[in-house]
């Protein structure tokens, strides 16, 4: 072979492996930047349940401080479930409907 052929060849073996090692790098940066967007992704889904739990957190919290209160349990249970103290009657009366509605 002439130096002229083997210089060629040369070149031409040190593209190829230059060109693979190109792809790779890019396939590589293809992968970290697609992970990379789908864990943002995942951080604002995550960040919505979190802001949702903290609110649930908010309002359980202020009803158990309410349901500490005497007071209030037993408003509540009177309004919600009918109960009454001892010297008092509970009257069931009807729904109240307009006459157009009739």
């Amino acid at each position: 072979m002439s130096k002229k052929r083997k210089g060629r060849t040369v070149s031409r073996v040190l593209a190829i492996v230059m060109l693979v090692i190109s792809i790779y790098l890019f396939f590589n940066v293809a992968t970290q930047v697609y992970e990379s967007v789908d864990l943002r992704r995942q951080e604002e889904i995550v960040q919505k349940e979190l802001t949702a739990l903290q609110e649930e957190n908010a309002q359980l919290t202020a009803e158990k401080t309410k349901l500490e209160d005497p007071n209030y349990v037993a408003t509540y249970a009177r309004g919600e479930y009918m109960f009454s103290k001892d010297d008092e009657k509970v009257f069931y009366l009807p729904e109240y409907t307009s006459q157009s509605e009739e």
